[in-house]
């Protein structure tokens, strides 16, 4: 299936050429990292994570939602396919700066622009890429202000971002395609595992290129590339932080009913 294009751009606030072009890529992943937020909502709400290319666009488009990783690269993906360009899924491990072997339970993207193969991901919250990165190892690239370089650590490849206490890890991949079912089995325990961060831990976020907007639990947070803030949410003001700070919607009286930390 293909996805609405013209629906997309007009949920992601895009005006510029469509054509599969390394700007166009770039123009296109900043759009859509800034303007559909990250959040793991439903999954506190009591309702299933669907992955099919018709709910994505129900929830991310139609009904101007957020997800995480999977339903957002999933999207995109599509999206730059029906634009032209070609695209690989790919599984990462999410490490934040630990070392430890995780599972693949992130999505990125190898897409081939202008002859050139890019990182691409609009999934993984605050303070991640806002444009896509050349895949060789070693320059640093400078995006807002944030800055982000590709490592190689025994056959993977590591994205790393610098932070005031130095690089750290953001996650690790291989170039091994990974398929729909790959996705569905990561995100069946992302999205019900009770030691997955998501079935435990409230969390929105959305991007700007100064700054990142990030609400985990009652916290929220504002994270710049030299540092953050950060400030206690009530209870009566969630719904009115939700609609405000990270565009999300809920009737009056909405309870995330998992427990907040």
């Amino acid at each position: 299936m293909t996805v609405d294009l013209d629906a997309y751009l007009a949920r992601v606030g895009y005006h510029g050429p469509v054509e599969p072009r390394l700007e166009v890529l770039d123009a296109l992943h900043l759009a859509h990292a800034t303007t559909i937020p990250f959040e793991n909502l439903d999954i506190l709400l009591g309702r299933p994570v669907r992955l099919d290319l018709p709910s994505l666009q129900g929830k991310l488009v139609r009904d101007r939602r957020g997800g995480y990783c999977f339903e957002h690269n999933t999207l995109f993906a599509a999206a730059l396919e029906t634009v032209g360009f070609g695209v690989t899924r790919l599984g990462a491990r999410v490490r934040f700066g630990t070392r430890g072997v995780a599972a693949r339970t992130h999505m990125v993207l190898l897409v081939q622009a202008d002859g050139e193969g890019r990182l691409a991901d609009v999934g993984f919250g605050g303070g991640s890429i806002l444009r896509s990165l050349p895949m060789a190892p070693g320059p640093v690239v400078d995006q807002f202000g944030w800055r982000f370089r590709l490592v190689d650590d025994d056959g993977a490849r590591v994205v790393q971002t610098l932070r005031p206490r130095g690089w750290i890890d953001l996650y690790a991949f291989t170039f091994e395609p990974q398929y729909q079912v790959d996705y569905e089995m990561a995100n069946h325990f992302t999205s019900t595992h009770p030691s997955s961060p998501f079935t435990r831990t409230l969390t929105a976020q959305l991007c700007a290129p100064e700054r990142s907007l990030i609400l985990r639990g009652r916290k929220l947070i504002e994270e710049t590339p030299t540092g953050e803030t950060a400030s206690e949410v009530r209870e009566d003001e969630l719904l009115d932080v939700l609609a405000e700070r990270f565009t999300l919607s809920f009737p009056p009286g909405t309870r995330f009913d998992a427990p907040i930390p």
